[in-house]
């Protein structure tokens, strides 16, 4: 078989696609250069990413990302740190912003038992329902924080059999991922994985299927080795890949591959 300087260039660009289905860009780490910094993401072929929304600015600020980039999609919703805002008003609005064709999914939504300083727990669950119940009447999927609340979390996603979503950041054990899989939930992973002490997630990473698996970066945070502790970005998804790529006795570009067609498939990107 004979390759051109065209076919190669075309091969090249392939096996560097990458979606990160998990971002805040409109966060104000990138106020001063976000415009500049997504240009560069385009030129480094980065196919796709899901701008979550945590707070209502934040929603709102994901559609105009979505709405000014083609290659952005939103995910619009309620963060558990400030979920005793949510109210049947916010709903509404969270109900129309979903009616913009780049919104995907509900999210970032879930539970947070981490700081003593978040809304109640009760406040944290009601918050949770109701979003979860827009997602069910939309037939939207959702996007699942969850942080120190393995047992309420899974109680509430139980709740709901018809909704999917995506369990961002799983932090859980092997037997809870395997129980998402089941609800049918897809597991994400970002640069918590490359770190020295996350066994579990390593472990979670090399024994739950491919086809569950998404790729994100939650950035500006969590930057993966070897740039953790700087301001992260979507092109560092390519350290998630290799790591999961090395736990699983893989390769990067089946780990990319497969994670763009699960992302695609979960958000109903064609």
């Amino acid at each position: 078989m004979y390759f051109n300087d065209n076919s190669i260039k075309t091969i090249k660009e392939y096996l560097n696609m990458i979606f990160d289905s998990h971002a805040h860009y409109d966060d104000e780490a990138f106020n001063k250069d976000r415009d500049e910094v997504i240009e560069e993401l385009k030129e480094n072929e980065i196919i796709g990413v899901l701008n979550c929304g945590a707070s209502l600015e934040g929603a709102r600020d994901s559609v105009k990302l979505s709405d000014k980039y083609d290659f952005f999609y939103a995910a619009v919703g309620i963060h558990p740190e400030f979920a005793d805002v949510v109210n049947d008003e916010i709903i509404e609005e969270l109900r129309n912003l979903s009616k913009n064709p780049k919104v995907k999914a509900i999210g970032e939504i879930g539970l947070d038992y981490h700081y003593e300083e978040n809304p109640p727990r009760e406040v944290q669950k009601d918050a949770f329902l109701r979003q979860m119940k827009l997602a069910e009447e939309l037939g939207f999927p959702v996007v699942i924080h969850n942080r120190e609340a393995h047992g309420d979390t899974l109680e509430i996603l139980k709740q709901f059999p018809k909704v999917r979503g995506v369990i961002h950041c799983f932090s859980g054990s092997l037997e809870m991922a395997r129980e998402c899989i089941k609800l049918g939930y897809y597991i994400g992973f970002t640069g918590v994985v490359t770190f020295k002490n996350a066994r579990k997630t390593a472990e979670v990473a090399r024994e739950i299927p491919l086809d569950r698996i998404l790729l994100e970066t939650d950035c500006p945070y969590m930057a993966p080795e070897p740039n953790r502790g700087k301001r992260n970005r979507s092109d560092y998804i390519e350290y998630i890949a290799e790591k999961i790529a090395e736990i699983r006795r893989d390769v990067p570009i089946n780990v990319k591959n497969q994670a763009i067609l699960n992302t695609k498939r979960l958000f109903n990107i064609h």
